[in-house]
């Protein structure tokens, strides 16, 4: 089976994505430099995956440390037949007060893989990448649910990168047609791996819901913050678009095998298609763990919308891919993750 290479491999989505990879008889090599993330997770995906991890410590903006990693693949597997690039800071909220950062790390990571990947093609040879880009890219959606032909636009620094970046990847396809790339638009990705032994580990306070709500209801914090009870939605709280990260892997497996097998590009959201309230999640927690959530409101923030949620029969038409986990089970997993592991990978 093919070898495919993961940029920012042991973060949240990708650790994910190798499993499933691995699961659907792929071959993997993975780089990543541990700036949002834990060496642990390579031995979980040891016990996990029952594979030891083929792996480069390194960043990818470094051409060099791309090159061992093409080379560990071509040692290991026979080369690199497709990447999957995740590697990039992601916070919204941080991205606005270092965007000098966002757009030197996000940026100047996809041109160093791309060119990586470039050398690393013979001349006119397929070169397969799959962009993990983002819903930010389509800013206040002007209706719902969302489709890929919706005007596309940024509101911060974070945003920009993915809308940028798929431009530049846009006019790589021009001029070299050899160039199959998947843009795949995530929504919300919440939840963990049913094992338990990986999940989402913020760094300090959590800058997404699910994970705060998780410390709220394991102790680590006292109460929720909501802001904004006054939306024009069911319960007056924002509503977005959450999908289980495995459901998000497998998204992955689907858009590389794409890839592979038609030799052509594709854009595609990868959402459930279901909007769920700041409350929905509040309470199907309080379920899953059987503790409160104790919440507070508090005034809108600045840039908030009432509502964002995926149309995403496009993956289905094109992919053979929907979302199977719900509410309920992105909570449960999210739970056992965060019970098993209360002070993340370091604990």
């Amino acid at each position: 089976m093919p070898c495919i290479l993961l940029t920012g491999a042991t973060g949240y989505i990708a650790s994910h994505t190798w499993l499933a990879l691995q699961a659907a008889g792929y071959s993997v090599v993975g780089i990543d430099n541990f700036v949002n993330s834990s060496p642990k997770v390579l031995e979980r995906l040891h016990t996990l995956g029952g594979q030891v991890p083929q792996f480069v410590q390194g960043d990818v903006r470094h051409a060099l440390a791309l090159d061992r990693a093409f080379e560990l693949g071509r040692d290991q597997f026979g080369g690199v037949d497709a990447m999957v690039h995740f590697a990039a800071l992601k916070a919204v909220g941080e991205s606005t007060q270092i965007p000098l950062d966002y757009f030197e790390n996000n940026l100047g990571g996809l041109l160093s893989v791309a060119q990586a990947l470039k050398r690393h093609s013979p001349d006119g040879a397929s070169k397969p990448l799959v962009f993990s880009s983002s819903a930010t890219v389509y800013g206040n959606p002007e209706r719902l649910p969302i489709r890929e032909d919706a005007p596309l636009t940024s509101t911060n620094p974070y945003g920009s990168t993915k809308l940028i970046g798929e431009n530049i990847l846009r006019d790589l396809e021009q001029c070299d047609p050899s160039w199959h790339i998947a843009y795949l638009r995530y929504f919300n990705p919440v939840g963990a791996h049913p094992s338990g032994q990986i999940g989402e580990d913020p760094r300090g306070i959590p800058n997404n819901l699910m994970p705060y709500v998780a410390q709220v209801a394991v102790g680590k914090r006292p109460h929720l913050n909501v802001f904004g009870k006054d939306y024009d939605t069911p319960d007056g709280t924002g509503v977005r678009d959450y999908i289980h990260v495995c459901d998000l892997a497998e998204g992955h497996v689907a858009a590389v095998r794409y890839l592979l097998d038609k030799r052509a590009s594709l854009t595609v959201n990868l959402g459930t298609g279901q909007g769920y309230s700041v409350l929905d999640v509040v309470h199907a927690y309080e379920r899953a763990s059987g503790r409160p959530v104790p919440v507070e409101f508090a005034p809108r923030r600045a840039g908030d919308v009432a509502a964002c949620y995926a149309d995403a029969g496009l993956a289905a038409k094109l992919l053979g891919w929907r979302a199977r986990l719900g509410l309920d089970d992105m909570c449960t997993d999210s739970w056992r993750w965060q019970h098993l592991n209360p002070q993340g990978f370091e604990g």
